[in-house]
């Protein structure tokens, strides 16, 4: 068809050992969280860090617990509470799919919170770091998405259009998953490794890279939620998908973030 690129076609089944799967989806997760205890224990070698290697081995369970737990409870209780009441054990069948950001993002929220007060860190700081190497988990799962050829974009006439293979209609779409990846992930990432690396900000005004974070994967998925598909079994609220609903509470939590910040460079003198 004129103006749809080929959608390439990969099997979301990496390899598959009898009964044993191993999926991109899974990989995504795993790949994301193993860059971010990689690369934060990099950072936290040099002076002055906000916590010790010691504390990123420790983090880490607790950070997998936060979006495992958070992105599973997230997915039931915003996308899809009453398929679980009817059959409560489904919660527990995460090879199923169905996780959900958000969820996954509060759950981390409050592992960083308690993390930090067990441990009498600097939460600003610590908040800051985690943020940094998170963009890189959400390039990956967006990737995974594409792969396995789900959440696609609304119908288009784009030049570079793609018709998935499950789509029943068959109609070419926004690869909307490729701009996620893009905006949420590489573009994200680029600008707070700058903030990060080439500022003053994580030094003098802590927690403004992290509500940096939010501002950019908000305004990225309020934008690209506007040509992605709506959940079928949802649709969208006065033209407002749930994505979008979910992510508005973001920009509070930014602004926040970098009142504290701002405030704390006022309140040094800087």
């Amino acid at each position: 068809m004129l103006g749809v690129i080929a959608y390439p076609e990969i099997d979301p089944i990496l390899i598959e050992l009898g009964p044993l799967a191993i999926r991109w989806y899974s990989l995504a997760y795993i790949g994301g969280i193993l860059f971010g205890w990689w690369y934060i224990r990099r950072l936290t070698a040099k002076p002055r860090a906000p916590m010790s290697p010691a504390h990123i081995d420790d983090f880490i369970t607790w950070a997998i617990i936060g979006v495992i737990a958070g992105g599973r409870l997230g997915y039931v209780l915003f996308y899809n509470l009453p398929a679980y009441i009817e059959d409560p054990l489904a919660i527990f069948r995460l090879w199923d799919g169905g996780m959900s950001f958000h969820g996954g993002a509060l759950g981390v929220v409050l592992a960083v919170i308690f993390f930090c007060r067990k441990h009498k860190l600097d939460l600003m700081r610590v908040a800051d770091i985690v943020a940094i190497v998170t963009p890189i988990g959400l390039f990956a799962g967006r990737i995974a998405n594409f792969i396995n050829g789900e959440l696609w974009g609304r119908p288009t006439d784009v030049p570079w259009a793609m018709i998935f293979p499950h789509d029943a209609l068959a109609l070419p779409r926004h690869p909307s998953q490729l701009y996620e990846a893009l905006g949420e992930g590489l573009l994200l990432f680029i600008l707070l490794q700058f903030l990060y690396h080439k500022t003053s900000l994580a030094k003098r005004a802590p927690g403004v890279i992290a509500g940096t974070f939010f501002i950019g994967y908000g305004l990225t998925r309020i934008v690209v939620e506007f040509v992605r598909e709506p959940d079928a079994h949802l649709g969208l609220t006065a033209g407002i998908s749930r994505g979008q609903m979910l992510s508005v509470p973001m920009f509070a939590l930014a602004a926040w973030l970098i009142y504290k910040g701002v405030t704390r460079a006022k309140q040094a003198g800087q």
